[in-house]
């Protein structure tokens, strides 16, 4: 297979998605290409190297520092033409998904998106979308190259495979409405420790919390834990939490090694986004609240006097 993917970078390191979905091209054979675009970015070759690219192409000029998707198009569509690649594969985010988007558009080109697995079946290409809530998964496929395909995030985890990347420096020519918009401000929300999409440990808070305060419980778990704080969608609709930390069909799909979930019901829409998870732990005082149903290990008990508890415990186990 050529492929080629994009590989995202915030705060000079690639995203863990970006690693993630360059491991898993690099593992279905063939030879993988990465595409570096920002300004001071070459360093990073070594890591997607590592992590099973062949080459990586690196477009460093002053006019990509900012996160925009039309000059990253251009870049991708010069390169692709010009590399002949036949897959062109992104791990979903706001900006990868804007820059799919626009390739596709330039190349008359299909794109695949929610995709949670990529295969070969019969010498083709075939990816794995869920359907119906993620109660089944469907096949879905190109008719034409390139294909294009955008990965949901937190499918696949970074392995590494201890090769080395060519590393090809590109010029990139950028069309003049590409460069029509402007960034004025970025905006970075505050906050310590990891980020959801990247921490092995996530404490989720749902409604069950009972009111908004009471998320200085989770916050204090996951402290403790060195993990990251997660919240579902009705208590990020209530205002209780920053949209930032929603888990679910409609925000941000994770795969930690352990999920602690506080006072969530577990309904279908934040099944799907925390289902990959490789533990998952349920604190709920309603014996019957469906995320037993896929728990690894259910609670059954009152959330405001378990939780503290378990924070202090973990807290003396680390001091001991």
């Amino acid at each position: 297979m050529s492929a080629l993917v994009f590989l995202e970078h915030h705060g000079g390191q690639i995203q863990r998605d970006s690693l993630g979905v360059l491991s898993k091209a690099a593992a279905l054979g063939g030879e993988v290409d990465g595409v570096l675009v920002g300004v001071g970015v070459e360093g990073l070759a070594a890591e997607a190297g590592r992590h099973g690219a062949t080459r990586v192409h690196v477009a460093d000029d002053a006019r990509l520092e900012a996160p925009l998707p039309q000059p990253r198009v251009d870049v991708l569509e010069r390169l692709v033409r010009d590399g002949s690649f036949g897959t062109v594969v992104f791990a979903a985010s706001v900006l990868s998904a804007d820059v799919a988007a626009g390739l596709a558009a330039r190349l008359d080109a299909g794109l695949n998106w929610d995709l949670t697995d990529l295969v070969e079946q019969d010498g083709k290409l075939v990816g794995k979308r869920p359907a119906l809530g993620d109660s089944v998964y469907v096949d879905v496929g190109w008719s034409s190259e390139p294909r294009l395909a955008l990965i949901r995030s937190g499918t696949f985890e970074p392995a590494e495979s201890g090769g080395s990347a060519e590393v090809v420096r590109i010029e990139p020519q950028l069309e003049d409405f590409s460069l029509a918009a402007t960034m004025l401000e970025q905006a970075h929300e505050e906050s310590e420790g990891p980020s959801i999409e990247d921490a092995d440990v996530i404490v989720a808070g749902g409604r069950g919390l009972g009111d908004p305060e009471n998320f200085a419980l989770v916050e204090e778990l996951a402290k403790a834990l060195g993990g990251a704080v997660a919240a579902t969608r009705a208590v990020v609709d209530a205002g209780w939490y920053p949209y930032a930390a929603q888990v679910g069909q409609t925000g941000k799909t994770v795969a930690p090694k352990l999920y602690i979930a506080c006072g969530i019901s577990g309904a279908i829409q934040h099944k799907v986004g925390m289902q990959s998870s490789g533990l998952i732990v349920a604190i709920n005082k309603d014996p019957n609240a469906p995320i037993f149903e896929y728990a690894d290990l259910g609670v059954v008990g009152d959330l405001h006097e378990i939780v503290p508890k378990l924070t202090e415990l973990i807290r003396a186990r680390k001091a001991a």
